[in-house]
């Protein structure tokens, strides 16, 4: 690695760390210790080409994208716009699935290079896995990362992912995980929304629309903002973005997260998602492969 801002740390467990400006990447493989040599050199490789690629094109890839929108160029980038098209009349612009563009990009790189029984790159929680027969992955679910807790976040639920299973991205959104000083907002209310999905991007671009879509419209007790207004770079521009929520009756939530619940029902029949759990004020809702999921709370 030539730049000085860009940053590798081989971590004494056995993972490895690398990050740049605002991609911050956790990276664990498995297998024997020569290939996961391997894999972690090519990641790191990958690596060195991903934030330059994006700031290259970056204009465009906060445009919302269009039926005539041009092709892009790197690789991160047109996986980012593959990913979204299907979402296009939601006026999503591709770094919708940037998060998960980059985790998916870096995997194919260590997969590519080395045998592996199992991987994952964590991208601020967007999540790629590769898994062989066999194998399986655990992650836990948290619907409030934010807040005074000191003992760190509450682990709210547990998704085991089977090599079986067609998941090999999972991906988090909402106000808790990334509209409270994390790197995105969202024009919904939900506390948070985990996507499973056949690709990181895939799952991030889903969990921001779903997020999104739990709402209650017009509600008073709903603050939004236009997303220019608190950060001027942000890909929404003048659209309304959530800052606060009031307290809500037991009823609102249940409403809010059906409104989710349906547009993820929707992304399911498209086959453009393999599960999904939403996560609003202690309530939750499923959609998808239930048997992915336990311990999780339920809506009223």
């Amino acid at each position: 690695m030539t730049r000085p801002s860009l940053l590798r740390h081989d971590l004494p467990d056995g993972r490895l760390h690398l990050q740049e400006g605002p991609i911050d990447l956790l990276i664990e493989a498995f297998g024997p210790r020569a290939a996961v040599r391997r894999a972690y050199d090519a990641a790191a490789e990958c690596f060195q080409d991903v934030l330059p690629d994006l700031v290259a094109e970056l204009t465009a890839l906060r445009r919302p994208l269009r039926q005539d929108t041009p092709p892009f160029s790197g690789p991160v980038a047109r996986r980012m716009a593959a990913v979204c098209r299907p979402h296009r009349a939601a006026l999503v612009t591709p770094m919708a699935a940037v998060a998960g563009a980059v985790a998916d990009q870096v995997l194919a790189a260590m997969t590519g290079a080395a045998d592996l029984t199992r991987a994952y790159v964590n991208n601020g929680g967007d999540i790629a896995l590769q898994l062989t027969p066999g194998e399986s992955l655990a992650c836990g679910l948290i619907a409030q990362v934010a807040g005074p807790r000191l003992d760190g976040p509450h682990l709210d639920g547990r998704a085991v992912i089977s090599a079986e299973l067609p998941v090999r991205g999972i991906a988090t959104s909402g106000r808790a995980t990334k509209g409270q000083g994390g790197r995105s907002f969202s024009l919904g209310i939900a506390d948070a929304v985990t996507v499973f999905a056949r690709t990181a991007a895939e799952a991030d671009v889903a969990a921001t629309l779903i997020a999104n879509a739990v709402d209650l419209p017009g509600h008073a007790l709903v603050v939004r903002r236009p997303a220019e207004e608190i950060d001027p770079e942000s890909d929404l521009g003048a659209r309304p973005v959530t800052v606060a929520v009031g307290r809500l009756t037991e009823a609102e939530i249940a409403a809010a997260l059906r409104r989710g619940q349906a547009a993820a029902a929707e992304m399911l029949a498209a086959g453009l998602v393999e599960a999904a759990v939403l996560f609003l004020r202690g309530q939750a809702e499923t959609v998808g492969a239930l048997p992915l999921l336990s311990g999780l709370p339920s809506a009223a």
